[in-house]
């Protein structure tokens, strides 16, 4: 069983709701959404390792009270009609 499962699909959710979001916005919403939150590498490899999500830009603006880059994201046009993760099967 995936540690990230319950954090995975609710950023699907999200996404699905909103249609794209940077980095922080993810990580907010995963924050205020469950009490024991997410750390921002966790963001960072759910958003960059499953199929589902796609990077579709970046900005650099203000965040945190410093300037930093971040990456936009939105579900993958390949996956807009799946409600899970994709399973390999042998």
């Amino acid at each position: 069983m995936s540690r990230t499962k319950r954090l995975r699909e609710e950023v699907h959710k999200f996404l699905g709701e909103r249609g794209r979001a940077n980095t922080v916005e993810v990580f907010d919403h995963l924050n205020e959404r469950f009490s024991w939150g997410a750390t921002m590498n966790q963001v960072g490899n759910i958003l960059a390792k499953d199929s589902r999500f796609e990077k579709v830009g970046s900005v650099r603006d203000f965040f945190r009270g410093a300037r930093y880059s971040v990456c936009i994201w939105s579900l993958s046009s390949r996956h807009l009609g799946e409600s899970g993760p994709t399973k390999a099967t042998a």
